[in-house]
């Protein structure tokens, strides 16, 4: 099964966009990423830069509307995300667990939904997309 443990630091909503971070941190989670790696569960990580660099597009109306960050209505924001694949949830939420987070960082966990999770139907509504790179996976 796979997860995004999706990192979401309480505050990153407004942070400058040359948010500086702090090597002793960004070392321990180098640790913490090395261990996911040597374990073989590790399939992608990203960090994130802050939102003040970002840009939604919403569609309120049926037409494409872009606001460029910060996003002052947004209370929480990604900060980064690894993709892990573990035999259950529980393992997804001890890795989680594992991870040198500050007081301030909260991971949320959600399991990626796979082609076999939808009916027949839907599957062949999507034809074609598992043969996109990394979509799809069974």
């Amino acid at each position: 099964m796979r997860f995004m443990m999706l990192m979401i630091p309480l505050g990153y909503e407004s942070a400058p966009p040359d948010v500086q971070l702090d090597p002793e941190r960004v070392a321990a989670m180098m640790r913490y990423n090395e261990a996911l790696k040597d374990a073989g569960v590790l399939i992608t990580l990203e960090g994130l830069h802050p939102p003040s660099m970002g840009a939604r597009v919403s569609f309120a109306g049926g037409k494409p509307v872009v606001t460029d960050g910060p996003f002052a209505e947004a209370k929480e924001v990604l900060g980064g995300y690894w993709m892990i694949e573990v035999a259950s949830r529980n393992e997804a939420i001890a890795w989680a667990k594992q991870c040198p987070a500050s007081e301030n960082e909260i991971i949320e966990i959600r399991q990626v939904q796979e082609m076999a999770d939808f009916s027949e139907e839907v599957q062949q509504a999507a034809a074609g997309f598992s043969e996109l790179p990394h979509a799809g996976r069974a």
